[in-house]
């Protein structure tokens, strides 16, 4: 029997499962919505007899199958006893966001239509109690739009790379946009010179080549550089014996346009040209 890469997706309603499934989808999984705990087996069976052309799984699992609802865990328990790669993702949010959503959306609550939304959120958070504690994985969605939901699903159930090298993330951000979610490792670059107090800098970027010699000018930048490039050396090759396949290095200043930019940027050429998959994404950088 084949070993399959299975990741169920539960949670509260409106915290983002349907989105999470549909970006596993994009990424290769095959991808089934509302499948019954009890069916479970029998579907990784058939997958199993594709002789290989289905490896990874994606199921969404929701409570409106309340019938079959408390068998999952076994389900799961038992997948997991015949060699299969298992893991539970469970999605949620704060009672105020999900109200909001439900409230913006115009739809009822699946659980409690004819009741107020808070009572079905609350009813339904009761209800996966037990569910969540089984979860290898809880996401809180409450601060999250949907770009950054489905890069975050993306980077963290992505199917195993070929290769074992690490790919890399670089993250810039503001700290006055609030600090990023689902980061490995974050550094503040808030102590450097800031070009915000140059007039003819502060229209400008940290991907600019004025903005980055301004920025990289400061002896503290250099200083700062060259110690993140010795610990990233030292850091990056323990992480690969984990074995991990990704890696999140965020870098924050005030509003994420000027310094985070111009430090991530020079990180940028180092790490790659150590032979890294590296990703640069400034979430920040056209705010105001």
């Amino acid at each position: 029997m084949a070993r399959l890469s299975i990741v169920v997706i539960s949670g509260l309603s409106g915290s983002g499962k349907s989105l999470a499934l549909k970006a596993l989808e994009d990424v290769g999984y095959f991808c089934i919505d509302n499948l019954p705990p009890a069916l479970l087996p029998t579907f990784v069976e058939l997958c199993n007899k594709q002789k290989g052309e289905i490896t990874n799984i994606a199921l969404g699992v929701d409570i409106r199958e309340r019938i079959f609802f408390p068998e999952l865990p076994a389900m799961l328990k038992q997948l997991n006893e015949l060699g299969h790669s298992v893991r539970l993702l469970f999605l949620e949010a704060r009672e105020d966001v999900l109200v909001r959503r439900f409230s913006e959306s115009r739809r009822p609550h699946p659980l409690k239509p004819h009741l107020p939304i808070l009572d079905g959120v609350r009813f339904e958070k009761e209800q996966l109690a037990e569910l969540r504690g089984h979860a290898d994985r809880v996401i809180d969605t409450s601060g999250l739009t949907a770009h950054e939901l489905r890069d975050l699903v993306t980077r963290q159930f992505r199917p195993e790379p070929t290769r074992r090298k690490l790919t890399l993330s670089l993250l810039t951000f503001g700290f006055k946009f609030g600090v990023p979610y689902d980061i490995d490792l974050l550094f503040d670059v808030r102590f450097l010179k800031n070009p915000h107090f140059v007039p003819e800098l502060k229209p400008l970027t940290g991907d600019n080549d004025r903005v980055r010699a301004f920025v990289l000018s400061d002896a503290n930048a250099n200083e700062l550089l060259t110690r993140l490039e010795d610990l990233l050396k030292f850091l990056i090759p323990c992480y690969e014996q984990e074995p991990r396949s990704y890696l999140t290095i965020a870098l924050g200043c005030t509003g994420g346009r000027h310094r985070s930019v111009a430090v991530a940027g020079r990180l940028h050429e180092y790490l790659s040209a150590l032979g890294y998959e590296v990703t640069l994404h400034h979430r920040d950088i056209n705010k105001p």
